[in-house]
């Protein structure tokens, strides 16, 4: 379950930073990276809850 959970943080951190380099306007950019932080956040608890 510990694999898993890395995989799933270092995903969501490589799509923000994918985000933050090729996309152009700030409010779409800043909207993924939202997107991002709110699937990690829902991950970790989750993980923590041992779902």
């Amino acid at each position: 379950m510990k694999n898993k959970f890395a995989a799933a943080m270092v995903t969501y951190a490589a799509l923000a930073v994918l985000a933050g380099f090729t996309l152009d306007g700030s409010l779409l950019r800043n909207a993924v990276w939202v997107l991002m932080a709110g699937l990690a956040i829902k991950t970790y608890i989750a993980y923590r809850a041992g779902w």
